[in-house]
């Protein structure tokens, strides 16, 4: 390889390793599902709590996603990813040590802290370290962090927590953060390093500018419905099967695989937005794909439903076009940002929105199913959040042919 090559080449290294450490970060969060019972056994914890334990991670993105996302911009973007990576590993290798449940809640919401100190940041350092022309496709792989996180967890954790016990876990994940931090720190350049050209701008005149601009108010909406319904669905996959008889092993292989597939669709939505398809498009697709499938995977006409291969088919291609929705957003999310000193806080003010999707979608379809005696009508309730998203793809189309309203303006893409 030419020494031009190899130059060419380090900053997208270095993006690899941004993305990567996005990851490190998203195994935290899906940490506990598998050491669940295993916490119930050693602590003598209760499903409830159980529960807590599972939303407390979303604390900080529902009160202060784009409050964070302010304070990254005003720290750096590399040095916000530090330190969220340092208080990471500090807090899983606390909570490895932890005997107590209230220490263990309190761990879990600064590891909620860390976690959007790490991905806040990350698409404006990509957007510094990556050619224009390539921006799409690597924000389409930085989309995809979240499902491959979870994935990894759900089909690593079982067998570690099997092996070591769910310390040995906390250890372990710990030591991945604290990894990807020096890693980090020697792969992005400096250049990448420094504050936003604009970041001595006080933090609430920032925090203004994100809010009083349509933009990042229309990508936060648009990815709290689709975050929603994809919790929803992915998250109560476990009790469906185990409901319908099917062994806790194989309900972990098919839920780790339908949360997979999420990332192959990110990484299509980052291509396709790179040849020109239109992001309303995108949007548009991965929507109506969301609502048919769910109708597909869970509807029941005087009581026949598909054949259980064909629903859970249903449920992978719910997943797998829906994975077109998120990298899209982030990719629109660089572009509709009022200034680039703003895109941590339009990315964080998103964030946010789509911890609450998350906080609201499950209890919703939980109750239709209560309400119902069953999980037949899951798919009005994720229904009504793809019409909610198609609308909300339809007032995006109209900003961007607005002149001027794209901080990246790419009239193609529209």
């Amino acid at each position: 390889m030419t020494e031009r090559s190899t130059h060419e080449t380090r900053p997208e290294r270095a993006a690899a390793v941004v993305i990567l450490a996005g990851v490190s970060a998203a195994l935290h969060v899906a940490k506990l599902p598998p050491a669940i019972a295993a916490l119930q056994a050693a602590l003598g914890i209760s499903l409830l709590q159980a529960g807590f334990l599972l939303s407390l991670v979303q604390l900080a993105g529902m009160s202060a996603g784009v409050a964070f996302g302010v304070l990254a911009d005003g720290l750096g973007l590399k040095r916000s990813m530090l330190i969220g990576l340092t208080l990471l590993a500090a807090a899983s290798a606390q909570g490895a040590m932890s005997t107590a449940l209230p220490l263990l809640m309190v761990l879990r919401a600064l590891e909620g802290f860390g976690f959007l100190l790490v991905v806040l940041p990350a698409p404006g350092l990509v957007r510094r370290l990556v050619p224009p022309q390539r921006l799409s496709r690597v924000l389409g792989l930085w989309g995809s962090y979240m499902p491959f996180g979870a994935a990894l967890a759900l089909l690593a954790g079982p067998l570690w927590i099997g092996a070591f016990g769910w310390r040995a876990w906390w250890w372990l994940l710990a030591g991945v953060s604290l990894a990807m931090a020096l890693w980090l720190a020697r792969a992005v350049p400096a250049i990448a390093a420094a504050t936003a050209p604009a970041g001595a701008d006080p933090w609430w005149l920032r925090l203004r500018t994100t809010l009083s601009a349509p933009g990042p108010w229309l990508v936060a909406l648009t990815f709290a419905v689709y975050a929603g319904q994809w919790l929803a669905v992915i998250g109560f996959l476990p009790t469906i099967y185990l409901q319908a008889g099917v062994s806790g092993a194989v309900t972990g292989v098919l839920t780790a695989l339908a949360a997979a597939v999420n990332m192959g669709g990110n990484v299509a939505g980052g291509r396709l937005l790179q040849a020109g398809v239109p992001a309303t498009r995108l949007l548009r697709t991965g929507f109506v794909v969301m609502g048919l499938s769910a109708v597909a995977a869970f509807a029941a006409f005087d009581g026949a439903t598909l054949p259980p291969a064909l629903r859970y088919a249903a449920v992978l291609l719910f997943s797998a076009v829906g994975g077109l929705i998120p990298s899209t957003l982030f990719s629109l999310a660089v572009r509709l940002a009022p200034s680039e000193r703003t895109l941590s806080s339009t990315v964080g003010w998103m964030q946010q929105w789509s911890a609450l999707g998350q906080f609201a979608g499950p209890p919703l379809v939980a109750w239709v199913a209560g309400r119902s005696g069953g999980w037949q009508w899951t798919w009005l309730a994720t229904g009504a959040c793809s019409m909610l998203g198609l609308l909300l793809a339809a007032r995006i189309g109209a900003l961007l042919r607005v002149p001027g309203a794209a901080l990246m303006p790419d009239n193609r893409r529209v």
